[in-house]
């Protein structure tokens, strides 16, 4: 059971002679000393490495193509500028992500820019950055773009704005339905005829470039069988210069988490497209989760331990206010005391904020859970960071990057003087 532990844990990582965790080739007990407790640890070799993995296995099955790491898993700028040294572009939601991918020096014409709701601002942002491709969520996206352009002082370079029209192919992957996006009553993008009508109103416009079409059907998904469906469905839709497939291969978060390898999910989707798509098209993909999620461990500290009632409570100094995934998506992790590796009684591993649901890991095996001890939970690069929060006042915690014994902050632990700093 060790063995199978340490591996959820990112590539690489060991035990010293002591059995305390290394992750990155540091050992946690140093890193809680330093940056405090709950952190966000992040093997920034084991990161770089997946990125090459996705870049250099997509390059070697279809040659015009590109990796754009969906950063909304992630989205801090330690991490884009991680992906674009990798020579990776980003997939960014919204005015915030833009701005931090322009600030880590993200290539502008390497971005790629969607979401169902963006406003008019954010729009004109993008154009104004010269971002590579926008994509077209609905046609009122289409009359935002046309109104911005129309404007001379708004004229990218070229003369046209980039674009992709988004499919919803009408297909429900196995996976959480929050996550779920490719279905007929999603949210996002227009179905089939609506999407041919975008299509055609594109062809006709003077400063809209249309380049292609983007699919993304979910996220957490463990077969690669949605993802073939999902080329099919857009190379139904003609000819393109850009197909742009999406991401949504799952991570394993847990024993019972088996997603297929990065070259399995790249044979799929390749082999796939061999078959239907144009051969001198340009392919990019959105990997996030897969591509972040295992180089990511959370370090957090017990604060107490209550056994009565038929279970035994580990309570941490964080929990839902540094990860969501278990509130909102019943996300299954594991964990451990990290100078006791694996093995123990099981436990009820639970947060500090004022909700029941606030419960971590339910039935974890821990071995002599003590007050003090450090406790690392892997598999949290994706996420966690992202959707972090202040709920009772919590401080959101630091990332730290590992590397071949050296570690460094990238993002300080939050001051109560930040919870204040908005206030009028």
């Amino acid at each position: 059971m060790r063995d199978d532990l340490i591996g959820l844990f990112p590539p690489g990582t060991r035990l010293d002679g002591d059995g305390t965790l290394l992750i990155g080739g540091c050992p946690v007990t140093e890193l809680a000393e330093r940056y405090g407790t709950p952190a966000l640890l992040v093997d920034e070799g084991a990161l770089r490495a997946r990125a090459r993995t996705y870049a250099d296995g997509l390059a070697a099955r279809w040659p015009n193509s590109r990796v754009v790491f969906a950063s909304k898993a992630f989205p801090c700028t330690a991490v884009y500028r991680l992906m674009a040294e990798e020579g990776l572009g980003a997939d960014v939601a919204g005015g915030g992500e833009l701005a931090l991918a322009l600030a880590a020096g993200t290539d502008p014409a390497a971005l790629v820019v969607h979401g169902n709701a963006r406003t008019t601002g954010e729009l004109r942002a993008a154009v104004e950055a010269g971002a590579g491709l926008i994509v077209v969520d609905g046609f009122d996206d289409i009359d935002r773009l046309e109104r911005i352009l129309a404007d001379d002082r708004c004229v990218p370079a070229g003369g046209e704005q980039g674009v992709l029209v988004r499919v919803t192919p009408d297909i429900r992957p196995a996976t959480h339905a929050a996550v779920s996006t490719g279905q007929a009553d999603s949210k996002f993008g227009l179905l089939p005829a609506p999407a041919k009508e975008a299509i055609a109103r594109l062809r006709g416009s003077d400063r809209l470039r249309l380049d292609g079409v983007h699919v993304h059907i979910g996220s957490q998904i463990l077969d690669t069988e949605p993802f073939r469906r999902a080329v099919e469905a857009v190379a139904a839709l003609g000819d393109f210069a850009v197909y742009d497939l999406g991401g949504g291969l799952g991570a394993r978060y847990s024993y019972d988490d088996h997603p297929p390898s990065v070259a399995a999910y790249l044979d799929a989707l390749i082999g796939a497209a061999r078959g239907v798509l144009p051969a001198a098209a340009r392919i990019l993909i959105e990997p996030g989760r897969s591509m972040v999620a295992e180089a990511g461990v959370s370090l957090y500290r017990a604060v107490t331990v209550k056994r009565g009632a038929g279970a035994t409570f580990v309570a941490i100094d964080g929990g839902m206010g540094d990860n969501l995934e278990v509130s909102l998506y019943r996300q299954r992790f594991e964990a451990t005391v990290a100078t006791r590796v694996g093995g123990g009684e099981t436990c009820r591993l639970v947060g500090r904020h004022c909700e029941s649901g606030d419960e971590l890991v339910t039935g974890v095996p821990l071995r002599d859970p003590r007050p003090g001890d450090l406790i690392a939970v892997p598999a949290t690069g994706a996420y966690t960071y992202a959707l972090s929060n202040n709920y009772n006042g919590a401080l959101r915690p630091p990332v730290v990057f590992c590397r071949d014994g050296r570690h460094r902050a990238v993002v300080r632990r939050e001051t109560y003087a930040d919870l204040l700093r908005r206030d009028l």
